[in-house]
């Protein structure tokens, strides 16, 4: 049976299969987690590469092409080898983890994957912890073969609104949502908006929830198959 019965579960791994294939030197692991929480401890071997303050508020492709340029240059300072499976982690299944896993699908880097639970389920796995720091390998450069059906810019977002089968789907938090709190030069949503802020999507320990959890979760929302759903 499928890991947590999910219809792809080659995107995530989980802390006890990470610690089989931990001397594995087709796999490359990245911490993206702040400075300091690296340098207490992480999983022997990991890179680190904190991308949450990198962002870019202008979605046209110029803008963007340019922005992925940088983040794959970024990529290949940091010693992410492309010929590799990349793995990357975070305290749970988290933001940080995640962009970084986007940022791959993005550049057409298929191989890669999110350790279900981050550094938090490691630990509960008893996985080995070290405290020293990777210097990054000389790799050769990170390819872009950008798949920009990933991304909707905003034009096409708001031309899409009028249509039935069209929902964005707002993962931020409530207050932000709710418009009681900006972060960005208005606040609000995006009108037809449906909200399910990302925490919603672990359990307890901060790990995914089983696919038929999740499942009954957005259905009851009205996110449903027939539906094309946009992220934001």
């Amino acid at each position: 049976m499928a890991y947590k019965g999910y219809e792809n579960p080659q995107l995530v791994i989980s802390a006890e299969e990470l610690k089989t294939i931990l001397d594995d030197e087709t796999y490359c692991i990245v911490d993206t987690r702040p400075t300091h929480e690296y340098i207490q401890g992480h999983i022997p071997g990991a890179l680190h590469l904190d991308l949450f303050g990198l962002s870019l508020i202008n979605t046209h492709r110029k803008p963007l092409d340019t922005f992925m340029w940088m983040i794959a240059y970024l990529f290949q300072q940091r010693g992410l080898d492309s010929r590799k499976t990349i793995i990357w982690y975070d305290n749970i299944s988290g933001i940080y983890a995640s962009r970084g896993f986007w940022f791959c699908e993005y550049l057409g880097h298929s191989k890669t994957r999110l350790l279900d639970g981050g550094f938090k389920a490691w630990l509960a796995a008893d996985g080995p912890v070290s405290t020293e720091g990777v210097e990054p390998p000389d790799v050769p450069q990170f390819p872009i073969e950008t798949v920009r059906e990933l991304h909707m810019e905003a034009y096409v977002i708001d031309a899409n609104l009028t249509q039935e089968d069209f929902v964005p789907l707002d993962t931020r938090t409530d207050d932000e949502h709710y418009g009681r709190v900006a972060r960005a030069e208005r606040a609000g949503a995006i009108p037809k908006s449906i909200h399910i802020e990302w925490v919603n999507n672990l359990d307890e320990e901060g790990a995914f929830k089983p696919a038929s959890e999740l499942k009954e979760m957005y259905e009851a929302a009205g996110i449903t198959p027939d539906k094309r759903v946009m992220c934001y």
